[in-house]
């Protein structure tokens, strides 16, 4: 590894007697990446976050809770709810009409042992499909920002991975620059005229 003396700031942008080309390509190498790098990973982070809210907030207002019947007995027993615990549901067959009169069919979540024809709540979208429950709004706020949060840094990734392999590529290849005139004048050394 090369010695490095104090970091000078900005020391490519300065004029140099000793600055060279490859200095000045690298600079705007570098500048060009992060600027990429930030604008890339804002940009990305706020519109997935604003599509991911648009799209929750459409849920919110979409869906809507129907009460559904329990078709057969539920598997289980009502006592096994107290002794496995207050939020243990099982899968059942449930039956629901939607605002346009007809039946569907289809498996949700109810208390163990529950009776033929037992009322549950189900969340269907306009369609009449079971659904999840749509998230409230901070939950939406939690979940978009989140998921903007994580688009901007893998997009962010893709131009700064890309300015550092760049930015050594034009390391190595000064390196190389280098080693070709240090063979060329450094036999050169130590010969005294004369």
């Amino acid at each position: 590894m090369a010695f490095r003396g104090p970091k000078v700031w900005l020391w490519r942008w300065r004029r140099n007697p000793l600055r060279r080309r490859a200095d000045v390509v690298e600079a705007w190498v570098v500048l060009g990446a992060w600027l990429l790098t930030v604008l890339a990973g804002v940009l990305a982070g706020l519109v997935t976050a604003r599509s991911v809210e648009y799209g929750l907030a459409r849920e919110r207002v979409e869906w809507r809770p129907v009460v559904a019947r329990v078709v057969g007995k539920a598997p289980g027993s009502s006592a096994s709810e107290t002794e496995t615990g207050v939020g243990e549901r099982v899968w059942a067959k449930v039956r629901w009409t939607v605002a346009d009169g007809s039946s569907h069919t289809g498996q949700a979540r109810v208390a163990p042992g529950s009776a033929a024809d037992a009322p549950v709540t189900v969340w269907t979208d306009p369609q009449g499909h079971l659904v999840t429950r749509p998230v409230t709004v901070s939950q939406g706020h939690f979940r978009s920002g989140l998921i903007g949060v994580l688009a901007g840094v893998s997009t962010a990734a893709v131009p700064f991975i890309a300015g550092r392999a760049l930015r050594a590529r034009l390391e190595r290849r000064r390196m190389d620059r280098w080693d070709a005139e240090w063979a060329r004048l450094g036999p050169q050394w130590g010969r005294t005229a004369g």
